[in-house]
Parts: structure tokens; C-alpha cells; sequence
């Protein structure tokens, strides 16, 4: 954990455009953000997964290694990510570029990344999640608001709708736990 954190800081300060969470998340946050997952069929990936929290805590869940796929832009995360998670694919490239790993039918995208309030990247990285997702899979994102990351207009956009799992307030700032899920017609 200390290793993680001087890891995560050193990062922070050389890349602050990219590292823009104020700390990695805490272990309630991980809990919240991978309830459920016993239960989802087909790949599981991690967007933006730092330092691997939310990752210990997927394969905690029961998610075999093999069946999880982490998508991180910064390279020292990903050499870190690699020697902590060996069995796990670790792929350097933006959440944006899911559509390119080969995978269909993913069950649950968790998601670390927390820009998703600019429209633009809604519709890269959740739009495109979804294109390549199985019709019940699921999008968990992380937000620091109160209110969705995804607003009303966009999620009818994308065809989306959501539901607030959860606040933990025991995370500094507190974080709430959205997920999103494909309107079935």
C-alpha cells in the first residue's frame, strides 16, 4: 500500500494532467464499485485502474484473472499493474480505444476515470463500451458529485439508464457509485 502511494504521488506529480484523482481509492470504495461482480458472466475491464485497487478488489470478488482486461494510458501504472497482477492483461491505451482489444460481450466496465463530464468522452468511452458490451453488461463509474457523471440528456442519447448504488463516506472526498445500464426495449 505505502509502495502504491509513493507510486500514485510520484505519478501525480510528474503527470498531473493525468492523474487526477486527489488520492488512489480507498478500500470501501473498491467494495462499492465491484458489488455484484460474482455474478457477471463474460469479460470484465478496468478503465484507468492507477494503482489497482479497484483491480485487487474485482479478483477478491471471484473474477478469475484471465477474464479481466485493464486499460491504463500511463506506463509506469502499467509496468506496476503487471508485477502486482501477473495472470491479468494489462493493455497501455485510453479507455477510448476498448473497441480494439478484441473483446465482445463484456458483462461489467469499472471505471476509474473520473472525466466523465465533458460530453466528448462520454460518447468515446461509454458509447463505445457499450458497443462492445453483452446486453445486460454494466458500466460502474466513480463520481465525487452527487448527481450522475452522465446526464439526462446523454444517457437518452447513448440509450442508457441509471441507478445511484451508493455513497462512501468514509472517502475523502466522499465518492458515489453510479451504474449504468442499456435501456432494453
Amino acid at each position: 500500500m505505502a509502495r502504491d502511494l509513493t507510486l500514485f504521488l510520484g505519478e501525480m506529480m510528474r503527470r498531473p494532467a493525468e492523474v487526477v484523482a486527489i488520492a488512489p481509492s480507498s478500500s470501501a470504495v473498491a467494495r462499492k464499485m465491484t458489488e455484484g461482480l460474482e455474478t457477471v458472466t463474460g469479460p470484465v475491464v478496468e478503465i484507468g485502474p492507477g494503482t489497482g485497487s479497484f483491480t485487487r478488489e474485482i479478483l477478491a470478488r471471484g473474477v478469475a484473472p484471465e477474464r479481466l482486461t485493464l486499460l491504463e494510458t500511463n506506463p509506469r501504472f502499467c509496468d506496476a499493474l503487471r508485477a502486482k497482477f501477473p495472470r491479468v492483461t494489462v493493455l497501455n491505451r485510453p479507455a477510448q480505444e476498448i473497441e480494439k482489444t478484441g473483446l465482445r460481450q463484456i458483462g461489467a466496465v469499472i471505471s476509474g476515470v473520473p472525466v466523465l463530464a465533458r460530453p466528448a468522452i462520454q460518447r468515446d468511452v461509454v458509447g463505445r463500451a457499450f458497443d462492445v458490451m453483452a446486453p445486460d453488461g454494466q458500466f460502474v463509474q466513480i463520481t465525487y458529485s452527487p448527481a450522475p457523471p452522465i446526464d439526462a440528456e446523454m444517457q437518452a442519447e447513448l440509450g442508457l439508464t441509471c441507478h445511484k448504488r451508493g455513497t462512501v463516506w468514509a472517502n475523502l472526498p466522499p465518492a458515489r457509485v453510479f451504474v449504468f445500464h442499456r435501456i432494453h426495449h
